[in-house]
């Protein structure tokens, strides 16, 4: 993300961001590292430890708050740092971002990492009506004004040596154990910290790259230097400014990609990827024909719960499998190719697997992606309900803004692996009404419906409030849930793809992980439906509408009576006790947990030499 800084930063204009994976594929053992990171932070969350797993609606949250804000912003078309790099140094602006190669990339006015802010230390600047937020600049001629005014064209060498997202070679091992270091390294905590600081230490003797890349050649096998000379040099370009001109973007509304010329992909797909209308989901699918199936806080003993919305993945590939340029050379008049198996990187137990799926057969007019947009919106409005297999006249009493959400729903409750209880489905429909009790409360003028929706509002408030710091996490509620926002994520996707035929819901107010727990909890003992909603008659009049909905959808026994068995309340009291032994890790693990994935982080310790 790049930022102006000429009001500091209390004021953000302009915010750019990666698109798809690389097209080159050069990250992708990264990819698969960083996926089973998540997996293994997941199960320590869902177990009641530490970890960092964000939500899996982040993306489409933030880019719907941008909006709503008016912040212009660009999607780029797939990595996007040196893409950053080039544009802040364009505008002379900082950088914000969690990652730490930004550590290494020769930035004017330098790099600021997003967990240095103090968010609730708001600050109004002397003299103005301005405010600001404190925050740390990591720059980079301090770093090398550290290391002996160290040449700073020698850091992408440094950081091909210790191994970036595209390449890791045990070259700095070798290094290390046959050269002369200084004192000051040798002193250095810890194996990271050492290899860090005695690399820099020792490519600091060097007047620039080339010098050093000769020296650190010759370490090597003859055999095996140029080899090794051509990698490295190729991995270092990583870091060199980029062609790309983002800041016509926000020029004109457009901007020229090298990447995506040549690939066949539509005009309308890339202007909607720029625009963040698209998903990089989508290029991924489109582009590399695989995608990644984030991993949420769910039960790692059972499927993962991306495979409840495998067949509206299906529909999607199945409109993208002919969005490439066809073959150099195919006829003309040659009959429509069978459609593409796509590759899914999914989770399975504690690991990750390759799945390979087939895309869905379409009709005719549905098989090429560059007229997609030119079906009418009944039409594509049709694909989009048959393929979540509902009728357009149950979705006629329901509010625009909640059309998609309540068909994802009735979706979600026709899949037998979802396994809701009554109570899920009451609370995720209860917590939809926190947006049209917001449009009540924000109404002009003096209205009775304010006062039951407020008092409604706050009760919700309440509800969020018990859960946090949060309790013993039901696993089967919370594995339930994450196939619902599966179904909604990916009928979201499927939804931009057709050119939203139905409106995009305000997510910020349609799901609250806290809220619709805590409903479940109230729900199970002694709060009813009828009784929360007594208070506000508009809400419970909307909710009737939501529930008659997808209550038809519904399997005939979410609504037998309730009933545990000794078994599952053995199992809940073993995951208590697993929780309480866990619940000693604090905030100060998941801060490590988040340093230490940040290749680079070691970068920013203020004193190198104190740092453990």
């Amino acid at each position: 993300m790049a930022m102006p800084s000429s009001t500091g930063f209390a004021s953000t204009h302009t915010w750019s961001s990666d698109g798809g994976c690389d097209i080159s594929d050069k990250k992708l053992t990264t990819l698969k590292d960083r996926a089973r990171e998540k997996i293994q932070a997941a199960h320590s969350l869902s177990v009641g430890g530490s970890g960092c797993v964000c939500p899996l609606l982040t993306r489409e949250v933030f880019i719907q708050v941008l909006i709503r804000l008016r912040v212009p912003f660009v999607q780029c078309f797939s990595e996007a740092d040196r893409d950053i790099m080039t544009l802040a140094n364009h505008w002379n602006c900082p950088v914000l971002s969690s990652d730490s190669d930004f550590c290494i990339f020769d930035l004017k006015v330098g790099f600021c990492p997003l967990n240095s802010f103090q968010w609730g230390n708001v600050n109004t600047s002397k003299g103005t009506q301005g405010c600001y937020i404190p925050a740390k600049c990591f720059s980079l001629d301090a770093l090398c004004h550290y290391f002996s005014n160290m040449n700073k064209d020698l850091l992408p060498l440094f950081a091909v040596l210790c191994g970036n997202d595209h390449v890791h070679l045990p070259i700095v091992d070798t290094v290390l154990s046959q050269v002369r270091l200084p004192p000051g390294a040798a002193n250095a905590k810890g194996r990271r910290h050492y290899r860090i600081v005695g690399l820099l230490s020792w490519l600091s003797r060097f007047a620039g790259p080339t010098e050093a890349l000769d020296n650190v050649l010759k370490y090597l096998p003859k055999k095996d230097r140029e080899n090794v000379r051509e990698l490295l040099c190729c991995s270092m370009e990583e870091y060199q400014p980029s062609q790309v001109k983002l800041q016509d973007f926000f020029l004109r509304g457009t901007y020229d990609c090298p990447e995506a010329l040549g690939l066949g992909v539509p005009e309308w797909v890339l202007v909607a990827l720029a625009r963040g209308q698209l998903a990089p989901f989508v290029s991924d699918a489109l582009v590399l024909r695989r995608t990644f199936l984030h991993t949420q806080v769910e039960n790692m003993q059972q499927p993962n719960a991306h495979r409840v919305s495998l067949p509206i993945r299906q529909v999607m590939y199945g409109l993208l499998s002919n969005g490439s340029a066809p073959l150099r050379g195919a006829p003309l008049n040659a009959s429509p190719p069978r459609p593409l198996a796509f590759s899914e990187v999914e989770r399975i137990r504690k690991n990750i697997k390759i799945s390979i799926v087939d895309a869905v057969n379409l009709p005719k007019d549905h098989s090429d992606l560059s007229k997609l947009t030119e079906l009418s919106s009944a039409r594509r409005q049709a694909l989009l309900l048959e393929t979540l297999k509902v009728k357009q006249t149950v979705l006629d009493p329901i509010p625009p803004s909640l059309k998609l959400p309540i068909a994802v729903s009735c979706y979600w409750l026709q899949h037998s692996e979802v396994k809701a209880k009554l109570h899920h489905l009451q609370a995720l429909l209860l917590g939809m009404l926190q947006g049209p009790l917001h449009a009540i409360i924000d109404s002009p003028g003096k209205d009775l419906r304010k006062d039951g929706a407020k008092m409604l509002y706050e009760e919700f408030q309440r509800v969020k409030e018990q859960m946090q710091p949060s309790p013993r996490l039901d696993l089967d509620t919370a594995h339930v849930f994450c196939q619902w926002q599966s179904c909604l994520l990916m009928g979201m996707y499927l939804n931009q793809l057709l050119s939203t035929p139905l409106p995009e819901p305000d997510l910020t107010r349609l799901y609250s992980g806290s809220l619709v727990h805590g409903l479940c909890q109230h729900l199970l003992t002694s709060t009813t439906v009828e009784s929360l909603l007594s208070m506000c008659f508009g809400a419970r009049q909307l909710y009737e509408h939501l529930f008659n909905a997808t209550r038809s959808y519904a399997p005939a026994e979410l609504f037998l009576p309730k009933g545990k068995s000794n078994s599952k309340k053995k199992k809940k009291k073993k995951q208590g006790a697993s929780w309480a032994k866990n619940r000693g890790e604090t905030l100060s693990d998941i801060r490590w947990w988040y340093e230490s994935s940040n290749r680079f982080g070691l970068l920013m310790v203020e004193n190198l030499e104190e740092h453990t």
